[in-house]
């Protein structure tokens, strides 16, 4: 499946695995590129000795990195670890990418920018993105949420045509089978990027017991909130938060959080302890509100090769009626 994406990246199909922190490890990556699209691998908050780990995972597949900036930005040398790699792309989220852009674009690599409006995107674009990542807010994990993808999609295709026609574009939030990338081709994005229909997959790092809950779930049973980040204790810039499953932990928290916080020492106990129990009524599950269309743990490659193919069926099928009707 042919677009201008696949063309720069050296790709077979329009599908990138978001490098989603500590899911997204070495043998997820692989396999989203074994099968024809690009592997991402989460470089998340910074851990180096994983990063370095599942890069080695990867061995000599071509994949990808994504960094948290404002967290990269407190530990900057840890882009010269994924540089050291040779990486496919590298992907900068959720705060300024213009103090590591020139790095990347001096090793030669391309540079993916994730937005959330369109001051991101040009933002994203004054730093010399070669791909712009538009994440609606059905995504999982962290975003603005102020905007859906199928509005955004289309209004930075639009600034992107009339600014800088070179510069592509994918789409983020609630993609997770052939309808999603056939309506994000048609929104004018150049591919896709897939988290939580890859969180739902074999190769994922992901608790067995966290993906048998999240294919019993809808889209419904998500929320936006901030709790995890207070009992995390992660420094988020304030106008993100988080798409995750729900739970008993997120209903006593979720607009109480100034309570949340005077009691914090006991809430962090308690998370980190149904962490390493896999209480998931404690625990986090980070997934979009895409986890409605996910049925069953498939391997990766055969999650890229099914949305791959009913895109093409979906999008076949449409320029055949619009021919028969003489459109």
């Amino acid at each position: 499946m042919r677009t201008r994406l696949t063309h720069a990246l050296g790709i077979e199909h329009p599908v990138v695995l978001a490098p989603m922190d500590m899911v997204s490890g070495g043998r997820l990556a692989t396999a989203v590129t074994a099968a024809g699209g690009l592997g991402m691998i989460g470089g998340g908050y910074g851990d180096r000795e994983w990063l370095k780990h599942e890069f080695a995972a990867a061995g000599d597949t071509r994949v990808g990195c994504g960094f948290i900036t404002w967290s990269l930005a407190r530990d900057p040398e840890l882009l010269d670890v994924a540089l050291t790699h040779r990486p496919a792309a590298v992907m900068l989220s959720f705060g300024d990418p213009t103090p590591f852009a020139n790095r990347v674009r001096a090793a030669d690599v391309p540079l993916l920018c994730q937005v959330h409006t369109l001051d991101q995107a040009r933002q994203a674009l004054d730093a010399g993105a070669d791909v712009v990542v538009a994440q609606g807010g059905e995504a999982g994990g962290h975003g603005v949420g102020t905007r859906s993808t199928f509005t955004l999609v289309p209004d930075i295709a639009d600034l992107i045509a009339a600014r800088s026609q070179e510069t592509l574009v994918l789409a983020a939030g609630g993609v997770a089978d052939g309808r999603g990338l056939a309506a994000a081709l048609s929104l004018g994005a150049d591919g896709v990027l897939v988290g939580t229909r890859f969180w739902a997959t074999e190769e994922a790092v992901v608790s067995a017991r966290a993906q048998i809950r999240g294919v019993e779930a809808t889209g419904d049973d998500t929320i936006r909130t901030g709790v995890y980040d207070i009992v995390r204790q992660y420094p988020w810039p304030a106008e993100y938060n988080g798409r995750l499953l729900r739970n008993q932990f997120i209903d006593r928290w979720h607009g109480r959080e100034a309570d949340l916080a005077a009691r914090l020492p006991e809430a962090v106990a308690e998370f980190h302890a149904a962490v390493v129990e896999q209480d998931f009524e404690v625990a986090n599950m980070i997934v979009g509100e895409a986890i409605g269309l996910v049925h069953e743990i498939l391997p990766a490659g055969d999650v890229v090769r099914r949305m791959v193919q009913e895109a093409v069926g979906r999008l076949s099928c449409f320029a055949q009626q619009t021919a028969a009707r003489g459109v």
